[in-house]
């Protein structure tokens, strides 16, 4: 109970710190915001943001020009966030595409119709000889042809048909059994 009290009294004097700083630097602060950003809705973001990043790490005892810390913490700050709003849109832009590329379900569907198929593979890898399971991986995972089989495999396009056909017959059986 000690602690959480001394973790709040700490919490409190920083945030006593920060408004202190904000007083005295409040138009400074929002004059670089300002410039550094795209428009007043993102500066106002940023000066909030900014008063939480002071909070979280404290502006350093005996710093000589408070104005260029707070300057270089500024920039610090909305280069952080640009690059937040980067990686958030490029996730966007990714599931836009993903949406897109004519696989029907939704990106939850997509999740799971991939962990099964890679679930069924691996039950081929365990459940198949390894040359079968090879050819139907190779055929059927990776999207090889025939011939492309045989050349990795370094046997005859019929030797592929025969360890493919083996291959589901024996997985067509294990998934009827079950």
């Amino acid at each position: 109970m000690e602690a959480q009290k001394g973790n709040t009294d700490s919490y409190r004097s920083r945030v006593n710190a920060v408004a202190k700083i904000f007083e005295e630097h409040a138009d400074f602060i929002f004059g670089v915001i300002r410039r550094k950003s795209r428009d007043e809705q993102q500066a106002n973001d940023l000066f909030q943001d900014f008063f939480l990043s002071l909070i979280a790490r404290p502006v350093p005892r005996g710093i000589q020009n408070i104005r260029g810390y707070l300057y270089k913490a500024i920039i610090n700050d909305i280069v952080d966030a640009s690059r937040r709003v980067d990686r958030y849109q490029n996730l966007v832009r990714k599931y836009a595409q993903a949406c897109d590329s004519g696989i029907e379900g939704g990106p939850e569907e997509n999740l799971v119709r991939a962990e099964e198929t890679e679930k069924m593979f691996e039950l081929i890898e365990r459940r198949l000889k390894c040359r079968e399971a090879h050819a139907v991986t190779l055929r059927f995972k990776k999207s090889y042809e025939i011939n492309q089989i045989a050349r990795e495999m370094g046997v005859d396009n019929r030797s592929v048909r025969r360890f493919i056909f083996r291959g589901l017959n024996k997985i067509r059986d294990y998934v009827k059994v079950r």
